[in-house]
């Protein structure tokens, strides 16, 4: 469970904001909002984090943060596969200052590939928290070279940080006798200064590096065109090779498209083609002629799904457009869900506008995010505001500008 994350000069956010949603062990949750970030532990973060702000305000920023360390981890090492934006803050200062992140996470000890196959098959390991540093070096807006980069641990969430590997300013990466580079020192050679330690390694199956891999490629997301209707091929052809998912799907689209029985699949010579079955209609009807609703439900539906069914992040920008009001708290619950839906506690981030949605939040779940006249953007979460109470209706106060974060007109 993801439970901070640290951004600076990167795209709208040009100083250090921190986005800490760690949840107090008095503060109650009788509808299963929060989980512990690892294992056993007493410190919870939510499963729901919304991003609220005026346009332009910084809220796309946020997600793409997390969409880039991910796509990094993962994808860094092949150039062709590694699409994700990077842009430093727009001022001269900032054309050659490094670019920063760093998050927070609860996560296995000393992973390896014998830890993960013993907590596959119950036997008890070790949990705790993980830190996740890198600095990326830009001169003239350009990224040039990863300056650092590291993992570190904490066993149970407490003490000293630990090294699982760092890769320092000079180049040398230091390893842990979990993450070895005896052995694997011949991989530092093809190490490019733009790509990660981890997705190099794990390019020539570096054994621990691949887990890491593994877990970056349960960040999903709409954020990179993935997901548009420019890509509903893409999309189409998925759900027509995944059966389960398919089954899943109709499932929830006939609860929530009034009329909808099924979504089927026929073969045609340019591939498969989604017809749906609606009630009290003579004939099937195909993709172009449903509903833009229906299609944005479908678009957004494997993301959620494939987080709720092995656990991760799912990125979900504009989370209101197109999709009804009311199926929005529909999806909320799912997240909450951990008898049935999710069991692995998934996270879903997401930036909307729709304030009445604040009537089904919690203020641990609520980040807000704010432009300057500078252009400058701040990010804080409503937790941070000692103003604000359990009982107060964060939609009327939203809208009034309590919090921020609402556009200011004239």
């Amino acid at each position: 469970m993801l439970y901070r994350l640290e951004i600076e000069n990167f795209f709208s956010i040009r100083d250090r904001q921190v986005i800490d949603l760690s949840i107090p062990t008095n503060v109650s949750d009788p509808d299963s909002r929060y989980a512990p970030i690892f294992e056993g532990s007493d410190i919870r973060a939510p499963k729901i984090v919304a991003i609220y702000g005026a346009n332009a305000s910084g809220k796309t920023t946020i997600l793409k943060a997390l969409q880039f360390i991910a796509a990094f981890i993962r994808d860094s090492a092949q150039a062709k596969a590694f699409v994700s934006p990077l842009e430093r803050f727009n001022d001269e200062e900032s054309m050659n200052r490094p670019i920063r992140f760093a998050m927070e996470l609860g996560g296995i000890m000393d992973y390896s590939q014998s830890i993960d196959a013993d907590n596959r098959e119950g036997v008890r390991v070790v949990f705790g928290t993980w830190r996740y540093e890198l600095e990326i070096e830009v001169k003239d807006g350009v990224f040039t070279r990863v300056l650092t980069e590291a993992i570190r641990q904490r066993p149970l969430g407490k003490g000293k940080w630990q090294r699982v590997f760092e890769r320092e300013v000079s180049g040398e990466v230091l390893g842990s006798t979990s993450f070895k580079i005896s052995g694997y020192s011949h991989l530092l050679t093809t190490l490019r200064p733009t790509e990660s330690v981890i997705a190099g390694f794990a390019y020539f199956k570096h054994p621990t590096a691949m887990l890491y891999v593994d877990l970056a490629q349960r960040v999903l997301g709409n954020l990179l065109g993935n997901h548009s209707p420019a890509n509903d091929g893409f999309l189409i052809r998925f759900l027509a090779e995944n059966p389960n998912l398919l089954t899943s799907l109709n499932r929830d689209l006939s609860r929530i498209d009034v009329g909808v029985e099924e979504l089927r699949f026929v073969d045609s010579p340019s591939g498969p083609q989604p017809m749906f079955k609606h009630s009290g209609l003579h004939q099937e009807m195909p993709w172009a002629l449903e509903s833009q609703g229906t299609h944005a439900f479908i678009r957004l539906f494997p993301i959620l799904a494939l987080t709720l069914e092995r656990g991760g992040i799912a990125l979900i920008d504009e989370f209101d457009t197109l999709i009804h009001p009311l199926l929005l708290p529909e999806l909320l619950r799912w997240f909450y869900d951990q008898s049935d839906r999710n069991p692995l506690d998934g996270q879903l981030w997401l930036s909307c506008h729709s304030a009445t949605l604040l009537e089904e939040l919690a203020k641990e779940e609520v980040v807000i995010a704010e432009k300057n006249r500078m252009g400058r953007t701040t990010v804080f979460s409503l937790m941070d505001m000692k103003s604000v109470r359990r009982d107060d209706n964060l939609y009327k106060k939203y809208l009034g500008g309590a919090y921020g974060g609402v556009p200011m007109i004239g």
